[in-house]
This record gives structure tokens, sequence and C-alpha cells, in this order.
């Protein structure tokens, strides 16, 4: 039987069972187009990362015998629309029958579901055998309970795939070293020079541009430093094992103007584009701690497993449990635009401005200043949440959308009512003058929440809890916040509030 099989950009599993014999009347199709590119403003740096991965992804499979077809993106013959494709491919070829991998975003499960059932072959789709979970595991793990708590989903995974447990406990004792993992850097220890992988990319450059895609962010196209295939994806994971992982967890949510990775892995990319599969990134990860207890702590291996096997599988579920209602959710009803520093950096703000510069230059910023600093002034300016999704959908290279947009709607923005967090994660500059050195030679003062020195942070805090009360007034955790709002003085209030609408109205003046 002839079959013509279909590979997403996201899909780039080597380790898949599909690939474990050469049939010779299986063609694997791979396409570069316009649709995927377009749908939303991506960083160059992104679209670069895609395309020669799928490149490399493509070569690799031809290496080992399987017939490929790949289109590259300025191919006369590339009609840039899936749906053209598999109908083109699959008459050109006599195909008999269409296969395709389950895709990953919403958009592309629903289109592939519309092209097969209007194609006169047979079809079927298959599992990428890539996440630990099933799309409705969360789904029927918290059936019947109110709240969707990650804790237990993650206790339960631990269990389930037998992850640090010993004797159906803990390893080390607790569930979960979080307290330890949340120490501000100062300097020291000495973080060793990020794995480097610099590589040319200057031709697949020119051809990104010569096919006039719209992007985003900076790039160095001597020296483009991100993995794209599998074997830099398992040196740049062996060499956090083996460097990085010693003090992973002790400052995973620390912040520096010097440091734009800290301790952080960077495989983030890799995992979600598939050439590396989680349970291989945690299995790497123990063997180091196995092999280095007298130097690892098991605080700094916890946090980083918990980040995989908890929160990425928990965000996957929560995805495919809430859509497509989730991407138009909007609970706190904010309609403010994204400020436009948001795509340049130019603010006087020195925590937004090194947090979005390093995001258009790196196309990463690790996840707390997604959270507390991006994050969290969108959500204190009442940014439309749309707004805010299409920015971090477009701008980091790691950012697929069922990932994104849970994290974004659910964890930064509030945006699902309560759905992902019981509260909303926002803070004064106290915490980012807590985590970071951020606060330091900034032309505001951490400390002053009215007058023309003061961080917008301190007054955009108190206004965005007084604007939003009567939300949350039945919200438990935000009860303390809400006790000390109701104790400050109305003059103060009433400046915070002039000062808080300037801000808002304003954002190129900060």
């Amino acid at each position: 039987m002839k079959k013509l099989r279909l590979i997403l950009g996201d899909q780039l599993n080597l380790q898949h069972p599909w690939f474990d014999e050469v049939d010779s009347q299986c063609t694997y199709l791979m396409a570069e187009m316009r649709q995927e590119t377009d749908y939303v403003t991506h960083h160059i740096q992104k679209v670069v990362a895609f395309f020669s991965s799928m490149r490399n992804f493509a070569t690799a499979l031809e290496e080992q015998g399987h017939q490929v077809i790949y289109l590259k993106i300025n191919d006369e013959d590339n009609p840039q629309d899936l749906k053209k494709l598999v109908q083109h491919y699959a008459d050109q070829l006599k195909a008999e029958k269409f296969e395709y991998l389950l895709p990953d975003e919403f958009r592309l499960d629903k289109q592939l579901k519309e092209i097969t059932d209007n194609l006169d072959i047979a079809s079927a789709s298959c599992d990428t055998h890539h996440f630990f979970t099933k799309r409705d595991t969360l789904q029927k793990f918290f059936e019947g309970k109110k709240q969707l708590v990650m804790e237990s989903f993650y206790r339960m995974m631990r269990k389930e795939h037998d992850v640090m447990i010993q004797d159906g406990e803990p390893e080390g004792g607790k569930w979960n070293y979080d307290q330890s993992n949340r120490k501000k850097w100062k300097g020291s220890p000495e973080i060793p020079a990020e794995y480097d992988i610099r590589k040319d990319v200057s031709d697949l450059l020119a051809e990104i541009e010569e096919a006039g895609i719209e992007t985003l962010g900076n790039i160095d196209a001597k020296a483009f430093n991100w993995p794209t295939s599998r074997k830099e994806s398992l040196n740049v994971l062996n060499y956090f094992a083996e460097n990085l992982l010693l003090h992973f967890g002790d400052y995973q949510d620390a912040l520096h103007t010097d440091q734009k990775f800290l301790f952080h892995s960077r495989v983030s990319y890799a995992l979600n584009s598939k050439m590396l599969s989680p349970k291989e990134v945690i299995n790497r990860v123990l063997v180091e701690f196995r092999n280095n207890k007298e130097e690892i702590d098991i605080s700094q291996v916890e946090g980083f497993v918990r980040q995989i096997l908890g929160w990425r599988e928990f965000m996957r579920g929560i995805y495919w449990r809430e859509m497509p209602d989730y991407q138009y959710t909007n609970a706190l009803d904010n309609q403010n635009k994204l400020p436009d520093f948001y795509w340049t950096g130019n603010t006087k703000m020195n925590c937004l401005s090194h947090a979005i510069n390093q995001s258009l230059d790196e196309a990463y910023a690790h996840h707390i200043q997604r959270l507390m600093i991006t994050g969290n002034y969108a959500l204190l300016t009442q940014t439309d949440p749309a707004e805010v999704d299409a920015w971090y959908l477009g701008i980091y290279i790691d950012a697929i959308e069922w990932v994104e947009i849970t994290n974004t709607r659910g964890m930064s923005q509030f945006a699902d009512g309560g759905i992902v967090a019981t509260k909303p994660y926002v803070s004064s500059a106290n915490y980012i003058n807590k985590m970071s050195n951020y606060c330091q030679g900034c032309i505001y003062d951490h400390n002053k929440k009215i007058g023309e020195t003061a961080c917008p942070f301190n007054a955009l805090y108190w206004n965005f809890l007084d604007a939003k009360k009567d939300h949350f007034k039945d919200n438990f955790r935000m009860g303390m916040m809400l006790n000390l709002l109701a104790k400050k003085d109305e003059k103060e209030m009433d400046e915070i509030r002039k000062r808080a609408k300037n801000i808002i109205e304003n954002p190129g003046q900060f």
C-alpha cells in the first residue's frame, strides 16, 4: 500500500516507531509554509531554528533510507497551505493511505481532521510518542474535582512513571523543594559559559528575507546558537547535566543584568520541537544526580523534574481540556493595548528593558522573567490577553500554542479566571528587588509608590488591586493584600490611581 505520511515542524522525533523500518511504499512529506510563519509574527531566530531543524531532520531520514519530499519556503511548487499540500502529493503519488502524527495545536488538529474528511483515500493518525501523558490524562485525573491542583497531578506523575520514588514515597522524603529554589544570585557561584554551538545561518536567513516573511527580534547570522539537530540537542542536554545542574534549583528564579541564562538548561526548544523527549531529558539528569550525589543536592534535581514531568505535562492537559474556548477567556475584562516598547525594548524601567531586550536578542527569557517582569507588567496595566498571547507566542523560540497560551492566559494573566492559578501572579517592585539586581541603577526608586521617581510597578500594583477588588473579594489567597488595600489612606490611593492612569495611558514616557 502506498502511504503518504505528514510530519509537522514540531514533530522532529527521530525515535518515533514510524522510522524503525524503511518502507519503500511510504513517503514522508515536510514543508516550510507561509501558513505557519504568518499566523502570528514570529521571532526571526524562531523561524530560522524551525526551518533549520526541519531540514536537518529530513536529511537524517534520507540518510536512514526513507523517502522524503521536502519543500523549502521559496520552492515554486510549494502551495504554502497544508490542505493544498496534502491533496497535491496524495494525488501525485497515487497514495492509497494518508497518515499524520497528532498535532499539539488545536487549529492544526481541526485542520487535519477537515483535510482527511475530504480525502478520497483511507487516513489515520498516530501518537507522537513524545509526552508522558495522553491528551485526556489530566481531564480524567481531575474528573469530579472542583480545582485543578498541579501538585497533586505532579505527585501522581511521579508515582505513575516511577520518577524519584522509593518504596512508594518521594526520594529524599519530600515531594517538592520549591522553598529551596528561590535564591538571589549575587555573583557567585560562578556560572559556566553557555554551550557553544554557534553556526552560520546566513544562507537560510537570506531565503527567509527573500520570501518576505515578517518577523521580529534580532539575529547574528554568523553565530546562531540554538540546537537544530538531535546531536546538538543531546550535547546541550549533556552540558547542562554536567555543568549547570549543580546549582540549577537554587537559582532557577533568580534574575540578573549580567547573566542571560544563569544555570538554566536551554533545552526547551529542543523539547518542544521533539528533537529531545521529556523522558530522556529527565533520565539524563537523574543519571548525573545518581553519579554525583555528594555534590548535587536533591533540591536541584527535583526543581528541574517538576518543570518537565509536572508543569509541562499539566499545561498540555489544561490545553486539551479547555480548548477551543480557552483562547477567548478574559475573566478580568482587561482591554488595554500592550505598550509599543514590548517590540523595541525602549523603556526607562530597567527590569523591563533588560527582559525585553534579552527576548529580542535571544528569543529567550526564563520563566520568572516571563511571569514576574513582562507578564506582571502586562497584567498590572490590565492589557488585553489576546495582545499578550500574540507577543509571547511570537517572541519566544520555544513558544508553541499548547504551552504558550496556558502559561499566558492562565498563569501570567489570570484570564482563565483561576483554572491554572488560584490567584493572579502580580507583585510590586519589592519582589523584583528581592529576586534580582534589576532595581540597582534604575532611575526609579523601588521603595516609592508615588512621585515622578517612584517605580511604576508600585502604583500599578495597588491600582490593580483597587480596580479588581470586587472580583477577588472571595478569593482567600488575596485576603491579606485586600486587607492592606482597605487600610490605605484615601488621599494616597487617589495619588496612586492618578499615577497608574498616567503610566497606562502614556507607556512611552516610562
